[in-house]
């Protein structure tokens, strides 16, 4: 089965959220209050958001006046434009800079930050580069134990610390272990605790303080992983950790489960950052980079364009 084919797979749940979408285009109504608002409640519905499905909506009829539509499906053909629009942001690929390059990937527990971490562990290392993987999540033993089974299957290198130990001074670890063996990339598991912003937000901040000190550079990039299941929850985790830690990126796990595809506008619409991985299910393979014309293809049902 080819990756469009899952991922087209994946998002039936998102299709038949947008399906009343394709409905208004096939009837060629008028463009009038009803019809937009009918085409904001779906929006909502699909976990757009409502900011986001509000300013879509005001750009349509923004254009509508400009190019002098009158029916639905001009609309609607117009809208999926601008959902690629969207979700099509530059910096898209992942960043790798002079050795060791560094990935500091953050998230709440539960989202998938360590299998991500391990899948994008096997893939860097089919791209022949030389991997170690940071276990500084130092709250959860099960974590550490988790990434360290990732890096063995993917031949990445491991570090971690003992269980409560002060989690940069893993990362310090890491990074001397990462200059003295000559690794390309170094990626760095993170706590997923959301108890308070404040600690939050200096953990990371020493983290990243003790990168730039022992690298010569702040982290190349710094991945949010969110959970595509848990819809407007992920907008506001996004808000928090974007807050806490300037983001360079985004990763949407489990959209293989019931996750509506609409959340994926709405984070980078809030964001102003890319997506650029997304895992549809849990072997190695099953997370690939981020293609907003790919997406927007498989998001959609495919209805004949109108003339």
């Amino acid at each position: 089965m080819s990756w469009f084919t899952k991922l087209r797979s994946s998002l039936t749940r998102s299709r038949e959220s947008l399906a009343a979408v394709e409905e208004l285009a096939l009837a060629r109504r008028p463009l009038d209050r009803e019809f937009y608002d009918e085409l904001e409640e779906i929006l909502i519905a699909a976990d757009f958001g409502v900011p986001t499905a509000e300013k879509i909506i005001t750009g349509l009829k923004v254009v509508q006046h400009q190019e002098l539509w009158g029916r639905s499906d001009q609309a609607i053909a117009r809208f999926k434009k601008d959902v690629q629009r969207f979700l099509t942001l530059p910096n898209a690929g992942l960043t790798i800079g002079p050795k060791p390059s560094v990935v500091l990937v953050v998230g709440v527990n539960g989202s998938g930050k360590t299998t991500t971490i391990g899948k994008l562990a096997t893939l860097l290392r089919a791209q022949g580069k030389r991997v170690m993987v940071v276990a500084a999540d130092t709250f959860r033993a099960a974590a550490a134990e988790q990434l360290e089974i990732w890096a063995q299957r993917s031949g990445a290198e491991f570090v971690r610390g003992r269980e409560g130990a002060d989690p940069s001074s893993v990362v310090f670890d890491g990074m001397a272990a990462a200059k003295a063996r000559g690794v390309d990339v170094v990626l760095v598991d993170t706590a997923g605790r959301l108890q308070t912003k404040t600690n939050l937000m200096e953990e990371l901040k020493k983290m990243r303080r003790i990168i730039e000190r022992e690298t010569g550079t702040a982290p190349q990039e710094t991945l949010l992983v969110v959970d595509g299941t848990t819809g407007q929850n992920a907008i506001s985790q996004a808000k928090l950790f974007h807050e806490a830690t300037k983001l360079t990126g985004v990763v949407v796990t489990k959209l293989d489960s019931t996750a509506k595809g609409g959340v994926l506008v709405a984070i980078v619409d809030n964001l102003v950052v890319p997506i650029k991985f997304i895992g549809l299910g849990e072997t190695a393979d099953a997370l690939q980079p981020f293609d907003p014309a790919q997406f927007t293809d498989a998001l959609f049902e495919r209805v004949p364009a109108s003339t």
